[in-house]
């Protein structure tokens, strides 16, 4: 069950430049939180960002009841958000949506980000116990890259690349996985199940990888939200039936999709 909170913010900063990691203190949140799912924010008082806005759980400290959020300042209502200090209160909704599939069959498991779609990603290491974790993190370049310690802490794998070459290996992240998926194939090992977050041509190309290679993938889309309640239908997304297709809400049937499920192409 989510719940309309007021927290209060422990710490507030930027990482890279127009990148910000916010941090607050929720008992509810942080104990009843699961990877995947989101908050939803109200930015600021009046009428200049009236929607919430929506943000992925990144991390998720239960005994200190801290939760952790990593956004882009892209508007108005993310540019309020950033301007937000310690002891300052946090009015937000969660947890909210759908959760990654955790279970314990999967004991090989990759994840595949993109940009700021890699925070969702981060959660679900730090929880998710199993034999083998391989982190695929891709960015733009060097001077875009966060996090790289706290994905290399919780995973025993970690694969950075970039487009243009300066940190990492030079490409899309995406032809790293190819690469691996048929080394795999040769010896005969392969993962349980492949969670990918980030760009949509991106997560087409992991949910294609992964069908041909026979593997399990879960997805987690990131719709612009409204109202994040499913209320306004902005975020409705296509989802394939067996010889059909209706349109399903983001904010409350997902964000978490089975790969096979989505019509990337819409």
């Amino acid at each position: 069950m989510s719940l309309m909170l007021q927290e209060e913010i422990v710490c507030n900063r930027e990482l890279v430049t127009g990148i910000y990691q916010l941090t607050f203190r929720s008992a509810y949140v942080s104990q009843n939180a699961k990877p995947g799912q989101f908050v939803n924010i109200k930015c600021c008082e009046g009428f200049n960002a009236i929607l919430r806005r929506p943000v992925s759980i990144c991390s998720v400290d239960r005994e200190n009841k801290n939760v952790t959020i990593v956004f882009q300042k892209r508007g108005t209502g993310t540019s309020y958000l950033a301007k937000k200090r310690a002891g300052d209160v946090l009015d937000l909704i969660g947890p909210l949506g759908s959760h990654f599939d955790l279970s314990e069959n999967y004991k090989n498991i990759a994840v595949v980000g993109g940009g700021i779609g890699i925070f969702p990603l981060l959660f679900l290491l730090e929880q998710k116990q199993c034999v083998h974790k391989t982190a695929y993190i891709g960015f733009r370049s060097k001077n875009y890259v966060v996090l790289e310690e706290a994905f290399k802490h919780n995973s025993h794998e970690l694969i950075i690349s970039t487009d243009d070459g300066s940190l990492g290996q030079k490409g899309f992240i995406t032809d790293l996985l190819e690469k691996r998926i048929l080394e795999e194939g040769i010896k005969g090992e392969k993962y349980d199940i492949i969670y990918t977050c980030g760009p949509g041509p991106m997560m087409k190309k992991v949910v294609e990888l992964a069908s041909k290679a026979g593997i399990k993938c879960q997805v987690s889309l990131e719709q612009r939200m409204g109202c994040g309640i499913g209320a306004c239908l902005a975020c409705a997304c296509k989802i394939k039936l067996r010889d059909d297709w209706q349109y399903k809400r983001v904010c409350k049937d997902g964000p978490i999709f089975w790969g096979e499920e989505v019509d990337f192409d819409d």
